[in-house]
């Protein structure tokens, strides 16, 4: 017999294994059967590469057996390459190493950084200690006749005895504690077996009593079966070669990951070597998830690292405006920390996820070019390819391919490239409106001068165009300008409307006065023809639809934002206003015209009632 104590120092390791790394004790399985499914790895590599193991066959399992009686048990065992005395030493008792005093003196009571540390160990086997009082390791090294016994409560120590072993492999039994009762049942070892393992190439066999009854009464008649079912699938759909696999095989495996009876519109399949390995299949659904727009929305990619599951809600897995993405990442080279759970920010994840976000716009692109299909994907997916273009500096040209608008020339959707191909010779910006309401922002009075001109301007109906668009700036080099902006039709003046400014100076003046601190100015406006009034932002100030939005957003201090009306010199009703004197009359008029405008610029004016009482003093007077 051969016994070892641990230093003083292992217990806080254990108790930061046990309490503090993993949030789930069901993790304690899936760390075992990966343990397993490495280990015949290993095996099989040596009888490929290794004469000494070329003669050892070589059929891999792991098999479960579990007793739910007084004293409650579960057994994993694998055929794969076993330990010997020495091996048990090294990775069983790595935990008790020198070097361990330093280490645990480096740790500063934050178990996610902790965890960091402690990854480089290798203690995952410790997460039994979760739901075991004790545990046995029985194993024995392939090509070697000598078996032994590892035994430990994870407290005080260890020993290692020699023992009698048939077959080469690892035997582990755990002696279940209080907290562990409950995985000594069938179904809860399937379930989780097929949560985490269900993709690893070793099948997984699990052993279990079925009880039959037979007759009635008297006669009834109880009988015990022992059952073996193997409870994983054993294959990873994702890692087959791309050309064996047919359209109905990836429709299946989507319908089971993402729990959609539609097909997806679009699958991407990348199986990537070299100096990363790994494989992706993401998926794009025909409609969006129910809970797109949710701030806690549940993630649609799952991460495994060698087949194993490690999570689907890390949302770091993929950009924000991509979460209606299905589909799993595979890696044979993530680095995780020893609870599998705690994704380490590294580089290799950060590549991985560049190039997987670099292949989903590509092909989205490539899908794009079906205008009646992509249409449907931008009534299902504008808003969040939107939120790209703040969200992802690195893929912003890329978006700006891919987003769509409404146009007042042209039906359907449209796009950047689209608007340009169209655009005047003498046309030196993408002008564009913004708003809430499409059929108001196409009749809005901002637009009758570029209709007059022949202009195309793009309707962005959606309030996040508000947040988005002025960020974007340009597409190519070409400007992007606000219509809603006072100065958005100063490229456009001619000398003529220049000239009808300086006639109706003094109207624009007595306008300014009864208006007060309503408005931040009144001008003379180049862009209306057929209405007498419009509201418009100064450069410098939000639009007053973006106004309101900040306001429900929690920001009231900009509600101070004052609008700029423009009047149209060559409307009647501003002709007869410059004819008119000061008077009770001429003041209604004025804030009237202020009040159209705001209404059609689809905002909400801060007194209806003072706005019915003058219309209907107005409309009396004239009846």
């Amino acid at each position: 017999m051969s016994k070892h104590k641990f230093q003083t120092e292992v217990s806080q390791l254990l108790h930061l294994i046990i309490h503090s790394l993993y949030s789930h004790n069901e993790i304690f399985l899936r760390e075992l059967v990966s343990n397993a499914s490495d280990a015949q790895d290993k095996l099989k590599y040596l009888t490929l590469t290794n004469d000494d193991y070329k003669k050892i066959e070589f059929s891999p399992r792991i098999d479960i057996h579990f007793e739910d009686g007084v004293d409650k048990k579960i057994t994993i065992s694998d055929n794969g390459i076993g330990m010997n005395k020495d091996d048990l030493k090294e990775n069983l008792g790595t935990i008790a190493r020198s070097g361990t005093k330093k280490f645990v003196e480096m740790l500063s009571g934050d178990s996610k950084s902790d965890s960091n540390l402690i990854g480089q160990f290798g203690v995952g086997f410790y997460s039994c200690y979760m739901v075991a009082d004790k545990v046995d390791v029985i194993t024995k090294k392939a090509g070697e006749d000598q078996a032994y016994l590892w035994t430990s409560d994870g407290k005080t120590g260890y020993k290692i005895d020699e023992t009698e072993k048939d077959t080469h492999g690892t035997e582990i039994v755990l002696y279940l504690n209080e907290s562990g009762h409950e995985y000594a049942k069938r179904w809860e070892i399937q379930n989780i077996i097929k949560k985490y393992s269900n993709h690893i190439p070793s099948p997984v066999y699990l052993h279990y009593e079925e009880t039959t009854t037979e007759g009635e009464g008297d006669k009834k008649k109880e009988t015990i079966e022992q059952k073996t079912e193997q409870i994983n699938v054993g294959t990873a759909f994702w890692k087959k070669p791309k050309g064996s696999l047919k359209k109905k095989d990836y429709n299946e495996f989507y319908q089971s990951i993402a729990v959609d009876y539609e097909e997806p519109i679009m699958r991407i399949h990348t199986q990537a070597e070299g100096t990363l390995d790994y494989t992706t299949l993401f998926y794009i659904p025909k409609n969006a998830p129910f809970d797109l727009f949710n701030p806690d929305y549940k993630p649609g990619v799952k991460l495994y690292v060698k087949r194993v599951f490690i999570t689907d809600d890390d949302k770091e897995l993929m950009p924000t405006y991509l979460r209606f993405v299905r589909g799993v990442i595979d890696s044979e080279d993530l680095p995780l920390n020893v609870s599998r759970e705690i994704l380490q920010k590294n580089r290799v994840l950060a590549k991985i996820k560049t190039n997987s976000v670099k292949k989903i716009l590509s092909e989205i692109k490539k899908f794009s070019k079906d205008k009646k299909k992509y249409a449907g994907f931008i009534d299902q997916f504008g808003i969040p390819m939107k939120e790209g273009l703040y969200q992802d500096r690195d893929h912003k040209d890329e978006l700006l391919e891919l987003v769509r608008y409404k146009s007042t020339t042209t039906e359907g959707y449209v796009s950047f490239e689209e608007y340009v191909s169209r655009m005047k010779s003498d046309q030196k910006n993408i002008y564009y409106i913004t708003g809430t309401n499409e059929e108001n922002l196409k009749n809005s009075p901002l637009l009758e001068m570029y209709a007059d001109k022949g202009i195309e301007v793009l309707v962005m109906d959606q309030e996040i165009d508000e947040i988005v668009i002025p960020s974007v700036n340009k597409y190519k080099d070409i400007d992007l300008k606000s219509v809603n902006y006072s100065d958005a039709a100063d490229d456009l003046k001619t000398d003529e409307d220049k000239k009808s400014e300086d006639k109706i100076q003094p109207l624009v003046k007595k306008i300014s006065k009864v208006l007060g601190d309503q408005v931040k100015d009144v001008k003379i406006s180049s862009r209306l023809k057929d209405s007498p009034s419009c509201i418009v932002a100064d450069s410098n100030d939000p639009t007053a639809k973006m106004q309101e939005l900040m306001k429900a957003m929690g920001q009231p201090g900009n509600q101070d934002v004052k609008p700029i009306l423009e009047i149209n010199p060559s409307h009647a009703i501003i002709k007869k206003l410059s004819g008119m004197r000061k008077s009770k009359g001429f003041d209604d008029v004025s804030q009237l015209l202020l009040d159209q405008a705001i209404l059609l610029e689809g905002a909400k004016l801060t007194n209806p009632t003072a706005f019915v009482n003058r219309l209907n003093t107005i409309l009396s007077k004239n009846l």
